[in-house]
């Protein structure tokens, strides 16, 4: 039937936290001078990390908002560490973070060609208009993505919450596309 050799790539993990009480961002920029902060710009301090690599953004409210991390894990561990950096430095900080995924997104390969112009009229909730983006834009419902095709079986996923979605959205959209003879594969 198929030749599929799909690849899924986690690209970028968002999560935010919160942890209850305000925080003294003039005291943080003080004591780790690496940080970036001007509040007159943005009223964020920015927390790199160079394992796992992200950026940390925390705000005088208590919420923080990371990026840059390769796997839900990952994005749990940065805002551990960066917490456990500003204790550890004289930053009180009571209590445990609420973190949550907010945003996933992935990169994929489904290994065979799309017809995109097809997808168009088979698809529910697209939109493709090539003069102005060459991909087709897909809202899935289960699970709650919207996926970017290109006619080359390369696609990005993003808006799912946890990696499980991605495995479950790239499988869903590769089955439709086959059985609705959409995606083309190269015989070996």
């Amino acid at each position: 039937m198929s030749e599929k050799k799909t690849f899924i790539n986690i690209e970028n993990v968002v999560a935010s936290a919160t942890l209850k009480q305000n925080i003294d961002l003039n005291a943080i920029s003080r004591i780790f001078p690496g940080v970036e902060y001007k509040p007159e710009q943005f009223p964020g301090l920015v927390y790199r990390l160079k394992k796992p690599k992200t950026a940390t953004l925390v705000f005088s409210s208590g919420k923080m908002v990371c990026t840059g991390a390769k796997s839900e894990h990952q994005a749990r561990k940065a805002v551990l560490k960066v917490i456990d950096d500003l204790k550890r430095n004289g930053i009180v900080i009571l209590g445990k973070p609420e973190i949550q995924i907010q945003n996933i997104v992935a990169s994929a390969g489904l290994g065979g060609y799309i017809d995109l112009e097809k997808s168009t009229y088979s698809l529910k909730r697209t939109m493709y208009e090539p003069e102005q983006f060459p991909g087709l834009i897909y809202r899935m419902d289960e699970p709650k993505v919207v996926i970017l095709l290109f006619a080359s079986g390369k696609l990005v996923c993003t808006g799912a919450k946890k990696e499980s979605e991605v495995h479950e959205a790239v499988a869903k959209l590769q089955k439709i596309l086959e059985e609705k003879e959409l995606i083309y594969y190269e015989k070996a």
